[in-house]
């Protein structure tokens, strides 16, 4: 965050702050004044503000190597009063470093079949499911009606981002992500706390479903599951290359690329050599750093692997 010129109503006086702004600064200040670290998100948006790692002019902040939402993240008040006097953005909290594991309780979509549980009632099955009762903790209403509920992350481990690892319609946000924070505002709506309390400990049941073993995805026949020489330190290049690819993706091609990053994994994915939830949740976080929903993220990341899983040939063949 810069030092920029505070943002002035036409026809008000010069020293004034945009109203907006000045009403989103408060809610920015009240998230630090927890310990959240927060950074600018495009006013009226989900999307992080500023530029992206393509694009990173090395100045500034970025002197040192390009800066990442997460890393600019702040709690500092005079940063944070720079940023929003300069213009109403919304707010982001980057959950890692705030010490919280956000789950993400999502809406149906348009494409859903009728009477579909959304992340809410799935949620909640899944507490009756495992004998426990829903926990009370900090909760925002979402934009789209959707809930955030926030939890401290457990000590000693440091928990990432997932998709639809809990259910469908749910994920989490944690070390590499972030969330939208209450005050901001989309064309949706506006996010709004419905419980102030603070965030409890993340429950132990909670924090063995996000971190137990799962079973590698099927592979279409056993001579892909043949794991050659070299071949998961193959996958793993691979996924660091495409991931960093969707992560710097500008805009107007940034679904583009996730799709083509994530069906160019999605072989590794059908011969064994990287779980499948393994490589969605990577293109999930990148693709949401990029700028993308995690809806679109979802949809694009199913539509790619089931594609590579589909079609993809032995390996030899494919070397």
């Amino acid at each position: 965050m810069t030092q920029p010129t505070p943002a002035r109503r036409e026809g008000s006086d010069p020293l004034s702050i945009d109203l907006p702004g000045l009403d989103l600064l408060a809610h920015a200040v009240a998230a630090a004044g927890r310990g959240w670290h927060v950074f600018p998100l495009r006013p009226g948006d989900k999307r992080p503000a500023g530029h992206a790692e393509r694009n990173c002019p090395g100045t500034g902040r970025c002197a040192g190597g390009h800066k990442t939402p997460e890393q600019r993240a702040t709690t500092d008040p005079d940063l944070l009063a720079a940023a929003w006097t300069h213009a109403p953005y919304n707010i982001g909290i980057a959950t890692g470093p705030s010490g919280l594991l956000v789950v993400d309780l999502d809406t149906l979509k348009e494409s859903d079949e009728k009477e579909t549980p959304d992340g809410v009632a799935l949620f909640e099955a899944l507490c009756e499911r495992a004998g426990q009762a829903v926990p009370l903790t900090h909760r925002v209403r979402t934009a789209r009606g959707g809930m955030h509920l926030y939890f401290t992350q457990p000590d000693g481990v440091r928990l990432g981002n997932t998709a639809g690892r809990l259910g469908r319609h749910i994920d989490t946000r944690g070390w590499g992500g972030y969330v939208v924070a209450p005050g901001s505002t989309t064309p949706d709506g506006t996010y709004e706390i419905l419980d102030d309390r603070p965030p409890v400990p993340l429950p132990d049941w909670l924090r063995t479903a996000l971190t137990a073993p799962r079973e590698t995805t099927p592979t279409p026949a056993p001579a892909l599951a043949v794991a050659l020489g070299g071949g998961t330190r193959a996958a793993e290049v691979a996924l660091e290359r495409e991931t960093a690819a969707v992560r710097s993706a500008q805009e107007g091609g940034r679904n583009a690329q996730l799709l083509a990053s994530a069906r160019a994994v999605g072989r590794f994915v059908a011969w064994g050599d990287i779980p499948r939830h393994v490589a969605e949740e990577a293109f999930q976080a990148a693709g949401e750093t990029s700028g993308l929903t995690a809806s679109e993220c979802r949809s694009t990341i199913r539509s790619a692997l089931d594609w590579s899983i589909r079609t993809a040939r032995p390996r030899p063949a494919a070397a």
